[in-house]
């Protein structure tokens, strides 16, 4: 199994969601974060004063999918989340040893 993390601009959520669901994808948690990269924050103006905006928003979005899924997850992903400007993202992927549904006690793939 893989776990695949995705940092994407917030309003790309609903694209990447969408194109996750047509693959089959279950179950996702998203989480709002802050950060910077190349982009190294931007400057913006708030009541007339400029001021130093250090960490710009971002959702990040953890999946485990099966290893046959993970490569299809990773480009659905890329290409709903893509705007073709700085800061348009990473993802990571990651294997999983184990995994276990809580309420029914499954293990492995039949947790996902």
């Amino acid at each position: 199994m893989k776990l695949v993390v995705a940092f994407i601009k917030p309003f790309k959520l609903d694209e990447v969601r969408e194109a996750l669901t047509s693959l089959g994808v279950q179950g996702l948690t998203v989480t709002e974060v802050k950060g910077f990269g190349r982009q190294k924050g931007q400057t913006e103006i708030y009541r007339g004063a400029e001021y130093q905006v250090s960490f710009l928003p971002k959702v990040r979005i953890e999946v485990v999918v099966q290893d046959a899924l993970a490569d299809a997850v990773v480009e659905a992903m890329a290409t709903a989340a893509r705007t073709d400007r700085i800061g348009d993202g990473k993802i990571f992927v990651l294997d999983v040893e184990h995994a276990l549904r809580i309420r029914t006690g499954e293990t492995g793939q039949a947790a996902l």
